[in-house]
């Protein structure tokens, strides 16, 4: 038997300097623990490099934020909390917010590897920057989460071991599953989340109880097959990934209790109800036509409702003459459509404050050709004996097409954000 070679104590005190120089430019993760260097016994100084690769990534946890600030450090600690055996990271994607929340992320990345910020700037909205998060991450499997609390994050073991086991697509946070519950959400909210859910189907071929959840975890492969065709939309990306899929989707649900919001404002407004119908409109049919335009068609439609009310009652009552109350009703109808476009057609370039002012001056000037050719072609029918409210509708229908085009270049333009 041949006996152990002895190093001298200055080779061991070497080939130890060096392991710890070795050891200290390797790359590391928190819980995986660090790669080692060790001295070859029979060679006595050459170092191993490693005894193994680092455990890959399986779960990315991603977070779309705007003014969230408050909630990053204490969902740092549930995720830490929830995630004790699963290798993870989390994607912050922070629409450049004002309150500093892509710093807060980057200060809490400094010493946990595990944490990343994509900061957007010059664009926003939830639906796109969990796209651009679910696609920076190499992880097989990604899971999206609010930056607000009120998804439970404690459920992302089970809605992993579940989406392998049964080998799923997408498995489903859902709070109208049994043993699920809306929690302290308002009725009017709930109300609004079982109508969005049933309209859903419209645009669905899948039957889930809570479509308009924003909780969920998602085969990477399968999210990256999707996303080039989804509309990236509003704020209701299940809906979106559910309707655009053209392979059937393996689903699975779990219940989960939604929780109060831990620190800042619900961002829901009109704009959300907003955003949610140009989604439906997009899958419905912005295959044939251009959503923007459908929308301000459909807006032009209510207009044009207003439009015939009010030459009801200026001209077929006998008030005024037929060219009189076709201008006035052109006049309001206008208005009408201007402040309907800016909520609904328009709603990533909504005008504010001031700006709705000089936007509606500059819409009257850029409609200004639109209401000529409008109130000209209605005569022109009406005098060759068309009857008054069809010369009305083709007139404003020739004018739509102009309208259209010309606000979206002049009043509606993106403006660049200030810096």
């Amino acid at each position: 038997m041949d006996t152990p070679r002895k190093v001298s104590p200055v080779k061991a005190s070497r080939v130890e300097k060096a392991a710890q120089g070795l050891r200290q430019l390797l790359p590391h993760r928190g819980s995986s623990g660090a790669s080692s260097a060790v001295a070859d016994e029979d060679a006595g100084e050459r170092l191993d490099a490693a005894r193994g690769p680092e455990t890959p990534i399986e779960l990315a946890v991603v977070i779309p934020t705007y003014n969230e600030r408050g909630n990053v450090r204490p969902m740092l600690s549930a995720l830490a909390k929830a995630l004790t055996d699963i290798e993870w990271e989390v994607i912050f994607v922070d629409d450049h917010s004002a309150d500093g929340t892509a710093d807060a992320v980057r200060e809490a990345a400094q010493t946990n590897r595990n944490v990343r910020v994509l900061e957007r700037i010059g664009r926003r909205g939830l639906a796109s920057a969990c796209i651009e998060g679910m696609l920076a991450t190499a992880a097989p499997y990604v899971a999206i989460l609010d930056a607000d609390l009120q998804h439970d994050e404690k459920l992302l073991p089970r809605m992993l071991e579940r989406i392998k086991a049964e080998k799923l697509d997408i498995v489903i946070g859902s709070r109208a599953l049994r043993g699920g519950n809306a929690g302290e959400l308002p009725k009017n909210r709930i109300r609004l989340s079982l109508l969005g859910t049933r309209i859903s189907r419209f645009v669905c071929r899948y039957e889930v109880t809570d479509a308009m959840s924003g909780f969920f975890l998602a085969d990477a492969a399968f999210f990256r097959r999707v996303a080039p065709r989804l509309s990236g939309t509003g704020f209701k990306i299940l809906v979106d990934l559910l309707a655009t899929s053209r392979e059937p989707v393996r689903i699975g649900e779990e219940p989960y209790e939604f929780r109060k919001r831990h620190w800042g404002e619900s961002k829901l407004d009109t704009r959300v109800e907003a955003e949610y119908l140009y989604l439906l409109l997009d899958k419905s049919l912005g295959r044939v036509l251009p959503t923007r335009f459908a929308l301000f068609a459909l807006v032009g439609s209510i207009g044009m409702v207003f439009h015939l009310g009010i030459l009801t009652l200026l001209y077929h009552r006998n008030k005024i003459g037929f060219i009189e109350a076709q201008a006035v009703a052109t006049f309001f109808a206008m208005t009408l459509n201007f402040l309907l476009n800016n909520v609904l057609t328009f709603r990533d370039k909504r005008l504010r404050g001031w700006h709705i002012l000089t936007g509606l001056l500059t819409f009257y000037a850029a409609c200004a050709a639109g209401a000529l050719i409008n109130i000209s072609i209605a005569d022109y029918l009406f005098r060759s004996h068309v009857i008054w409210w069809l010369a009305a509708i083709c007139g404003i229908a020739v004018s739509s097409v102009w309208n259209y085009g010309v606000n979206t270049v002049i009043t509606w333009r993106r403006e660049k954000e200030p810096s």
